[in-house]
């Protein structure tokens, strides 16, 4: 229940990189940098429902802890993967659906920050919240 709250971008950290070897074209990355994500999160037992709002679309996503589930990000790369908890750690395993290849997300809560960071063919990158 500690990711329960509404949490706002602050900044992030090689972000752009990661995007880039995502495949994300230079346009919508420097969009993405300036989304203003914010997501509110509700956790029961193994159940999250997570509300996404940016400047760019808003997203309602249900999620049941190791139930595979599929995804689409704001770009339109379309992923099928699982969220499972690791201690404090909420980590999610995607596959991307047009190339097979793996993203693997984490989120955690370090000094009262939701830190999400990513992974994409050695890239990583980390996209820091504050509490609303």
């Amino acid at each position: 229940m500690a990711f329960n709250g509404t949490w706002k971008i602050d900044r992030n950290d090689n972000y752009d990189k990661f995007m880039e070897q995502m495949g994300i074209n230079l346009m919508k990355r420097k969009l993405a940098e300036h989304d203003n994500l914010k997501l509110i999160i509700e956790q029961n037992g193994d159940k999250f429902t997570i509300k996404e709002s940016s400047t760019f679309r808003s997203k309602d996503i249900e999620f049941t802890l190791g139930v595979q589930f599929d995804y689409s990000l704001a770009d339109g790369t379309e992923l099928t993967g699982a969220w499972v908890m690791e201690g404090d750690v909420l980590k999610g395993t995607f596959t991307r659906k047009d190339n097979g290849k793996i993203l693997t997300t984490t989120r955690a809560l370090v000094g009262g920050e939701l830190v999400q960071s990513y992974n994409y063919e050695g890239v990583d990158a980390k996209r820091i919240f504050k509490k609303a």
